[in-house]
């Protein structure tokens, strides 16, 4: 029984210590492609909100210009 807890805790500090390599250059490109959709994603929020506002400012020049008359 004893020697079965030795070889057991062999294999589990073996795979305790097996870290691997980690690579950053993957996650530095995923972040460079998530900026640059987030970044698209505002830009286009921003041209429909400044889209809306013209709208809406046209509208009321509109029906301002009607009750005048």
């Amino acid at each position: 029984m004893k020697k079965l807890f030795a070889i057991a805790l062999i294999a589990v500090s073996f795979a305790a210590c097996n870290s691997g390599e980690t690579s950053t250059e993957g996650a530095e490109a995923t972040a460079d492609s998530l900026n640059a959709q987030v970044e698209a994603v505002a830009d286009s929020a921003q041209a429909t909100i400044d889209s809306a506002a013209a709208t809406v400012d046209s509208a009321a020049a509109a029906a301002v210009d009607s009750l005048k008359k």
